[in-house]
């Protein structure tokens, strides 16, 4: 069980200590069980895949990410907390990276797949200290909680809902770590800086405890920090306060896109195969032992070369509108695939895609269209981090 003097520097641990305590005593009353699930409902947010040109004030957000530093509010997000001293074996059977490698203070991108080799969901995983975090789209999180749950037998694990409990917002662009580090006690932009990416560490926000994430899945660098719910709004005010500019829903999808990071639900699904999304060298571990729909991954990278029928990829399009989801793409006088995410871009200067397209399609400088409009198959990302 978490204890409040666990917490680094002195920062109070009230909120993350009383998830725990919960979690526990849910646990003990279950024992008969061997298992524990605590659960709010939540409501499912749907999102626009297709952002046209952006007004002034979501041209002053992008500027502020891309040369600054913006702020991205995080309401799509689902977390689930994982305690007990098994949660780690416990998830690097089920997901398809190195969760047991996992040290404090350390954390990685990982999918969790069907015996098939198809997607359940993609989750960031970060090891605490004491418990593990689990970040995932909030439209998935209780279908995977729910089976999560179907597969603690006899381990010391318990499983928590804390996607209420918690706020995150993202700050990203080449002043976050400056940001960051003026507003949550117990950092400093050296330290913020070294971070690598999934890399976590303990901090304050007045007086109550906060966690900071080095994270990229926005399309732009930056860290996600995650403070009590009710510190939400303080949190806003003073990061404004510090010159941080607010992204907009409709802008951080640009960014998103122009980093060509796909979404799930949007870019990749239930019918997905890692491979075929190019999620495979951040989510999937070569060296790691066995994992729900390794059979499947395995005899595609080596019996089949890595080969599938699909792939996603960029596309740059001609014309001045971003084409709607699900449009085709056609070449060679064909239909070859259809179109998940697109975006007017800012940097490129042009509509930019993401697309699924035939094996056959998808080298670099392909030519092909979309509606009827030409386009360039274009490596990922189409803009690289600051």
């Amino acid at each position: 069980m978490m204890k409040e003097e666990d917490l680094d520097d002195g920062a109070p641990g009230c909120v993350w200590a009383a998830t725990c305590d919960a979690l526990n005593e849910h646990a003990a009353r279950q024992k008969t069980r061997h298992r524990a699930r605590i659960e709010w409902s939540e409501a499912m947010l749907q999102h626009s895949t297709t952002v046209q040109s952006a007004s002034p004030g979501s041209r002053a957000g992008y500027d502020a990410a891309r040369g600054h530093a913006g702020m991205i509010e995080r309401p799509d997000q689902g977390r689930i907390l994982v305690s007990g001293q098994d949660r780690g074996s416990y998830l690097h059977g089920l997901l398809t990276n190195d969760i047991a490698a996992l040290q404090p203070g350390t954390g990685c991108y990982a999918a969790w797949l069907t015996p098939q080799g198809r997607m359940i969901a993609d989750l960031r995983v970060y090891e605490l200290g004491d418990v593990i975090l689990l970040t995932l789209l909030r439209d998935v999180k209780d279908a995977v909680l729910a089976k999560l749950d179907q597969f603690v037998f006899t381990e010391d694990v318990q499983l928590g809902d804390v996607s209420d409990t918690f706020s995150s917002t993202s700050v990203v662009g080449p002043e976050a770590a400056r940001v960051v580090a003026a507003v949550i006690g117990g950092t400093t932009v050296e330290a913020l800086s070294a971070m690598r990416e999934h890399a976590n560490k303990r901090g304050d926000f007045e007086g109550q405890p906060a966690i900071v994430v080095r994270a990229a899945d926005t399309g732009e660098s930056g860290f996600e920090l995650f403070v009590p719910a009710a510190q939400r709004d303080a949190l806003d005010a003073a990061l404004r306060g510090a010159g941080v500019v607010p992204v907009d829903a409709a802008t951080a999808e640009v960014l998103r896109i122009e980093a060509g990071v796909p979404k799930f639900h949007q870019d990749m699904d239930e019918e997905t195969i890692p491979l075929e999304a190019g999620i495979e060298s951040r989510a999937i571990s070569m060296t790691k032992g066995c994992y729900v729909g390794q059979e499947v991954i395995v005899r595609v990278l080596h019996r089949g070369h890595g080969r599938v029928a699909r792939r996603l990829v960029g596309l740059t399009i001609d014309g001045e509108a971003a084409p709607p989801p699900r449009v085709s793409v056609e070449g060679g006088g064909r239909e070859i695939g259809r179109v998940t995410s697109s975006a007017q871009s800012p940097a490129v200067g042009r509509p930019v895609a993401l697309a699924y397209v035939h094996r056959d399609f998808v080298t670099p400088g392909t030519e092909v269209s979309v509606a009827g409009t030409r386009a360039v198959v274009t490596a990922l990302p189409f803009v690289g981090r600051s």
